[in-house]
């Protein structure tokens, strides 16, 4: 009794009745619910009102599950655009190569078609690098000494004249650019054949036509190709087209600013022509004059011409040999002497000898 609750907060029955009770009641409802689904529209009824409590509760989960959704596909979608940029480099890689060959192969076609139609043997070289000194314009190319390539042989490419090659290696040789300030090439225009000189400009990469009459017969557009005058460069190999004509305001010379055909700063691939054109042979050298040592006179082999036209030849008497006259006193110098060539000079047809001014003094 000491420790029995107060009337007010009597408990009623015992917590295992209750239990048994509500056990009871749950048991009888599942099998009611299970058997004639009484239960269902309540059922309904809870769910619709619970519906949005359900929805709050699940919200925290759902942005939790979103924001690791969201971080996971950014770091895929970043792995996904790097490997995918990764694959375009190489790719363009790829592209540019394979264009780069494509190029080659159609130089190198219209390379090999330029060597069928020449008249002389020529050897493919290529480009190793330009050379250091940068006030000039020249290449070094793979082939040298041991390949055939001697000083001053001509190099072209499927366009045009390239330039000249001005030193050689056992390995390597060095060609001057045909638009270096130091090089020159003669020329002729294709439309009447007008020759002339083209020099080099430097690095604007053009050619000049210098001292040419102000009534030279060359405009715009002319194509200008080699003449083979120098014996270097075989006649007809194109060389420039005109692009602008100067005219000089006091009317002397003008000057003719020409780009050259060839692709001088894009073309890897070089023609080198190993046999330079047939020259005609160089005339005979003249006698050389030869002075006696006790005589004045020159002496020249006999000449067979004709006389000039309207010359007259006076004929002289004739006289005796030298060795037939009579010796009547002893002659003081030999040189006053009658020369043996009098006595040719005296012949219809010839011309008469010179006459030696020393003699008569």
């Amino acid at each position: 009794m000491e420790y029995s609750p107060p009337p007010l907060f009597k408990q009623g029955a015992p917590a295992r009745v209750k239990v048994a009770f509500f056990a009871f009641i749950s048991i009888a409802l599942l099998m009611m619910d299970a058997r004639v689904g009484l239960l269902a529209t309540v059922r309904q009824a809870a769910g619709t009102v619970l519906y949005p409590l359900q929805m709050a509760a699940l919200m925290p989960r759902d942005a939790l599950a979103s924001m690791g959704n969201y971080f996971s596909s950014v770091s895929t979608l970043q792995k996904e655009v790097d490997t995918l940029k990764s694959e375009q480099v190489a790719a363009a890689r790829s592209l540019q190569e394979a264009q780069h060959q494509i190029a080659e192969n159609a130089h190198l076609r219209r390379l090999m078609g330029a060597r069928e139609h020449l008249p002389v043997r020529s050897m493919m070289s290529e480009i190793l690098y330009d050379a250091r000194d940068p006030s000039t314009r020249k290449v070094v190319l793979d082939r040298g000494i041991r390949q055939g390539v001697q000083l001053g042989l001509p190099v072209i490419d499927s366009s045009g004249v390239v330039g000249q090659v001005t030193r050689v290696f056992p390995f390597t040789s060095e060609v001057t650019l045909l638009t270096d300030k130091e090089q020159a090439i003669p020329v002729q225009v294709l439309r009447n054949g007008l020759r002339s000189v083209a020099y080099g400009r430097g690095q604007s990469g053009l050619l000049d036509l210098r001292f040419m009459a102000p009534n030279a017969d060359i405009v715009v557009g002319d194509v200008l190709i080699t003449s083979g005058m120098d014996g270097v460069y075989p006649p007809g190999l194109a060389v420039a087209k005109v692009m602008q004509v100067e005219s000089s305001a006091t009317g002397a010379f003008g000057r003719v600013v020409c780009q050259p055909l060839a692709g001088i700063d894009r073309n890897r691939q070089l023609l080198i022509l190993m046999s330079r054109p047939d020259l005609l042979p160089r005339p005979a050298p003249e006698p050389v004059k030869v002075i006696g040592k006790k005589s004045s006179l020159t002496k020249m082999p006999p000449s067979n011409a004709p006389p000039l036209a309207g010359a007259v030849v006076q004929p002289k008497a004739p006289t005796a040999p030298a060795a037939a006259q009579p010796k009547a006193a002893p002659v003081p110098a030999p040189k006053a002497a009658t020369p043996p060539a009098a006595t040719t000079a005296a012949t219809p047809g010839a011309l008469p000898p010179p006459v030696n001014k020393g003699a008569g003094q």
